[in-house]
């Protein structure tokens, strides 16, 4: 036992020296490594800092020479029109107040050192601090996330360099700061600085800047004013306080900040800077004056620098950009003459409108209000605060039902009486209920019940995912959205219909296609890339319909007034009403409308117009003609800029066309014998296609014809003929059903003496009936006496009266039965008889109870032009007969026709809005 424990404590203490030498010998390994890695990382740093140098000298080597006419002067950018060649005069460098630096007040250059170079006394014109903390930002968010330019640097990109964000364009900014430093003082670079940066529109220069926007020099500056001046630079028109003072008031105390940070004021003078409103002393209003020397294009140019600063990249209008725009500047021109036309019934009224390439997407000339001149304007056309009427079902409604649900066209909606869920009552403008109708003739009648139903039937998420691919941005989607909504500007509803046209491919409306750099070969397209935001199908089908909406010929469409002969177009029309508490609180009637749209569009442009009212207080008045500026205002600058070569919007290959019968649910193909109020010919997506057909006015079949009962024996022999061969034919003697046969004839056997046979015979199709065809043979008794005896006085014992007609010509018995007034005038006195097919033969009236049949209903009228199909033929001397054969059915049967469905044509109501 002793042995084996000594064994297994050696064996361990064994083990215990293996692993601990070799653990030595892996820690000996990894040192090695280690030290192995430092070579290897020092070397590489030695050797990447060999070749940094390297290529440092080889961008430093290309770099431009410094120009001091470049460095001093501001250098305007270059704006091209859609056609790439005609420049848009607008932004060029103004007289400047040119400030020398012993004139820069020192609050002045101490809001701005403190916000864009605080070191600047201190680097040689490259803050190494700053630099490591931006090199930090640029490994984490990636290369050009965060700049560390210092003051020389942006003298030197501002006057020689693109904005590329390549290593290249750095090395070169970085020598050439450094060599601007070598070569002039850090008062005369500041001097640079301080008089050639762009601070709004064309107005460059701080000095420049106090002028404008203050009204005194920049030696007479106060802390807020100059701390207001120096963060403007950084988003130039954004924070414009003619135009923005709040975001402006926001950026100000950023800088005042800044300053208390860096030691320049201390809090007391901060927390009083803060308290001073931005706009106490910004030049009063009335006071100020236009800054462009082109104000034709000002509306569209403000566009342009709004989304040049959006843009990712950074670009800057004092960098020699070149850009390229979607503007057309005749179309341009048309605008700007509408906009000052006698189309406006007062002086007061405003407008807006934004026209856009349908294809591109590219505005091409923007309305943003009748006069938009001085510092201060208004522009209606990228204003949101409005509510858009009924412009928006198309986009909410009817759109997203054909899209999601594939509705067609025709889809059956009914406008009846309709509330919101929270019992609120739907109303059309009209106050009036139309009853069943298609989806198109809702839309281009823009009721607002089938709207809302058609809403809810698509649903709120479907609805929001729709009008977002159109680059709408609604928050949330309600059942009153169906009738209008706000937070959407002309620009955007022009970019959205443009969809409509461009089958189904958006493209957000923009105003720049590319941007060239100083050097011009660098270059970078901006514009948006499109998007298919539905199927063309639905793209095509919602613009039929909306042609519909402008067909001068269409009973109820209400937009007529924007109509254009022989211009293929669409549009769609859209009030915003006040709500009844601002109805009393204005003292309006309910004629009133705060806002008046249309939007309308072709394969060439979209354009989106609004009209109303700056104070909402003041309405439009829908009972006039003040209706209808937006469509007019639409019709005189579509029909301008429209070639007679406008191409026609085409039926694409994933939509098809079947005439339906109106009000069917689900819808269903028209008969032949719809009638033609009923018939409607709509559009489908391909493969949601009606296969049934509508039974509602189908004719029953025709009755047969030319029965007759040829009597042999105890037989009958019935025989009869039919226009059709796709029918069965019902046999019946007296109310008992004898056969349902294919064949039209039929023998009866079984004939008894002394009794009274009717016959009758309908034709059957698809579970319909036709009419009866009948006859009546009565089987009489031999007589008594020997026939020899009085052969010549037989038809005297059987009443001559009676068979006198039969033994005469058969055409005597036609209008017996089918006018049996005609037969004997005389004694028959026709005007106190019954239709014939109710009472053929007062002769015989043994023979009235068998030949009637109410149970079978005849509602259709007598045929007598057509005796032929009356025949009537007895069989031997003891059997007679008479025919009943009425009319057959009239194919042209309209039994029901107008089952509430007005089809319209009762009803010519304006744009039935009701935006809630």
């Amino acid at each position: 036992m002793s042995d084996k424990k000594i064994s297994r404590e050696e064996r361990r203490k064994s083990i215990e020296r293996q692993r601990k030498n070799s653990n030595k010998q892996k820690k000996s390994g990894a040192k090695t490594w280690i030290k192995r890695g430092f070579l290897a990382i020092a070397a590489l740093a030695v050797a990447g800092f060999l070749f940094g140098v390297v290529l440092f000298a080889v961008y430093a080597s290309s770099a431009p020479e410094l120009d001091e006419e470049l460095l001093r002067d501001p250098i305007s950018p270059v704006f091209l029109a859609n056609d790439g060649e005609t420049e848009i005069p607008y932004f060029t460098a103004q007289n400047r107040e040119y400030v020398e630096y012993d004139d820069i007040p020192q609050v002045m250059e101490d809001a701005i050192l403190a916000t864009e170079d605080n070191r600047f006394y201190d680097h040689s014109g490259i803050d190494l601090i700053r630099l490591g903390g931006a090199v930090v930002a640029n490994i984490t968010g990636g290369f050009g996330s965060q700049g560390a330019s210092t003051i020389t640097q942006q003298v030197i990109k501002n006057s020689f360099l693109s904005n590329e964000k390549t290593l290249k364009r750095k090395a070169q900014e970085a020598y050439l700061a450094f060599k601007l430093e070598q070569e002039y003082s850090k008062e005369e670079i500041f001097e640079m600085y301080f008089n050639k940066i762009l601070m709004s529109g064309n107005t460059y220069g701080f000095g420049t800047a106090a002028e404008q926007f203050f009204g005194k020099p920049a030696a007479e500056l106060e802390l807020h004013e100059a701390a207001l001046l120096a963060g403007m630079p950084q988003s130039p028109n954004r924070y414009n306080p003619f135009k923005n003072p709040q975001a402006a008031e926001e950026r100000r105390d950023v800088v005042l900040n800044l300053m208390e940070q860096h030691g320049k004021i201390d809090a007391a003078q901060k927390e009083e800077a803060w308290n001073t409103p931005v706009e106490s002393t910004l030049v009063p209003e009335d006071q100020r004056t236009t800054t462009e020397e082109s104000t034709e294009y000002t509306a569209f140019m403000e566009m342009v620098v709004d989304e040049l600063e959006a843009l990712e990249g950074g670009y800057s209008l004092d960098e020699g950009l070149t850009i390229y725009t979607t503007l057309e500047p005749y179309v341009q021109e048309r605008v700007n003459e509408t906009m000052e036309s006698d189309l406006f019934f007062d002086d007061e009224v405003e407008s807006a409108m934004t026209v856009v390439d349908t294809k591109t997407g590219g505005i091409s000339a923007v309305g943003a209000a009748r006069e938009y001149e001085g510092d201060v304007r208004r522009n209606f056309a990228t204003s949101k605060d409005r509510v858009i009427g009924s412009t928006i079902k198309p986009l909410v409604s009817y759109g997203p039902a054909i899209e999601y649900l594939d509705w067609s066209t025709g889809q059956t909606l009914v406008d009846e009486e309709y509330s919101y869920s929270s019992g609120q009552e739907i109303r059309n403008v009209d106050g009036q209920f139309l009853g069943p109708m298609t989806a198109r003739e809702a839309l281009y009648r823009s009721r607002n019940i089938p709207a809302v139903k058609a809403l809810a039937e698509v649903g709120s998420d479907n609805a929001k995912d729709f009008i977002q691919k159109l680059g709408l941005d609604l928050d949330n989607v309600y059942e009153s959205t169906a009738l209008g909504a706000d937070n959407i500007s002309s620009v955007e509803l022009a970019g959205a219909f443009a969809a409509f046209g461009n089958n189904g491919v958006f493209t957000e409306p923009h105003t720049i296609k590319k941007i060239v750099f100083r050097d011009g070969s660098t270059e970078e397209i901006v514009a948006p890339e499109p998007v298919t935001a539905m199927k063309d199908s639905t793209a095509y089908m919602v613009t039929d319909m909306l042609r519909d909406a402008v067909d001068t010929s269409i009973a109820g469409a209400t937009g007529k007034e924007a109509a254009i002969s022989g211009l293929d177009m669409a549009g769609k029309t859209g009030t915003s009403n006040y709500s009844e508490e601002n109805l009393q609180e204005y003292g309006l009637d309910a004629s009133s409308a705060r806002d008046v749209w249309f939007a309308g569009y072709t394969t060439d442009y979209s354009i989106s117009v609004w009209s109303g009212y700056p104070d909402v207080r003041t309405p439009i008045d829908t009972a006039s003609n003040e209706r209808l500026l937006a469509q007019r205002l639409f019709k005189q600058v579509m029909s301008q800029i429209s070639s007679p070569e406008t191409a026609s919007f085409q039926q694409p290959d994933s939509v098809s066309q079947e005439v339906i019968e109106v009000g069917t649910e689900p819808l269903r193909l028209a008969s032949p014998f719809t009638p033609w109020s009923m018939r409607s010919e709509e559009l489908f997506a391909r493969g949601t296609e009606p296969s049934t057909v509508s039974e509602r006015f189908v004719a029953d079949p025709d009755r047969p014809s030319g029965l007759r009962a040829d009597v042999s024996g105890n037989t009958a022999n019935l025989s009869w003929s039919h226009g059709s061969d796709d029918v069965s034919f019902e046999v019946s003697v007296n109310g008992e059903v004898l056969t349902t046969t294919d064949d039209t004839n039929y023998s009866y056997d079984g004939l008894e003496e002394g009794v009274t046979y009717t016959f009758r015979v309908v034709a059957t199709q698809n579970g319909r009936r036709s009419d009866p065809a009948s006859t009546t043979i009565e089987i009489t008794p031999p007589p008594e006496e020997e026939p020899e005896e009085e052969p010549e006085e037989e038809p005297v014992e059987e009443e001559p009266v009676e068979e006198e007609p039969a033994e005469e010509e058969p055409v005597e018995e036609e209008p017996a039965e089918e006018q049996p007034a005609e037969e004997q005038p005389a004694e028959e006195q026709p005007a106190e008889e019954q239709p014939a097919e109710e009472q053929p033969a007062e002769e015989e009236p043994a023979e009235e109870e068998a030949v009637e049949t109410p149970d079978e209903p005849v509602d259709t009228p007598e045929q007598p032009e057509e005796p032929e199909e009356a025949d009537q033929e007895g069989s031997g001397s003891n059997a007679s007969s008479s025919n009943e054969n009425g009319n057959g059915n009239s194919n042209d049967n309209e039994n029901g026709n107008n089952d509430g469905n007005n089809n319209g044509n009762n009803s010519n109501s304006e744009d039935d809005e009701d935006a809630s």
